[in-house]
């Protein structure tokens, strides 16, 4: 099974408005960790930022305009991931995993392929992706009451996984975060 775990940062939450300025993720094969990537981006010219997004992950305007442009990111992506899938064959496709990205991160990754010119996402990824948020719900059920919210971070610690709450917001860090959660709850 490949697995292809990722984590966006954006300029906002607006698929159709805001852009993406980091994308990391770590590439698991048959549960084995093949490789780590962590990409700064130039958000799309096109896009709005929102100062509060910016803060969100420690970053300024001028550092994320400072990053190679899209294009050229979106080129050593594709390159990465085509170590690792044929996007050739219809059989030979990553599941996207992450925290929460059925509901926000793919649909980022899915536009950020169109504006770089791409139709071609479902030849990459299957249509179904693996929500690490959605699999811990029923294994933390008993204690959500208990819980403060769900985010990553809370999942994590109420699991006992360690947190640094200072690098929460870093794509390349939240999948750490992600995968010790993903690996926890699936043994």
């Amino acid at each position: 099974m490949k697995l292809l775990f990722f984590d966006l940062e954006t300029t906002g939450t607006l698929v159709n408005r805001h852009s993406i300025h980091q994308i990391s993720g770590a590439v698991v094969i048959n549960g084995e960790l093949k490789e780590t990537f962590d990409f700064r981006v130039r958000p799309n010219p096109k896009a709005q930022i929102e100062q509060q997004a910016l803060d969100v992950c420690g970053v300024t305007v001028e550092q994320i305009m400072a990053y190679p442009p899209m294009e050229t990111v979106y080129r050593s992506f594709v390159a990465l991931i085509g170590k690792y899938v044929d996007k050739y064959n219809k059989a030979d496709k990553f599941f996207l995993a992450g925290f929460n990205n059925a509901a926000f991160d793919n649909q980022f990754l899915r536009a950020w392929f169109i504006q770089n010119g791409d139709n071609y996402f479902g030849s990459w990824f299957w249509s179904n992706s693996i929500d690490v948020m959605v699999l811990a719900t029923p294994y933390l059920a008993e204690k959500r009451s208990k819980m403060e919210n769900f985010k990553q971070g809370t999942v994590a610690k109420t699991l006992g996984i360690d947190v640094d709450d200072s690098k929460l917001h870093d794509a390349l860090y939240d999948i750490e975060i992600c995968k010790a959660i993903y690996d926890k709850i699936s043994q």
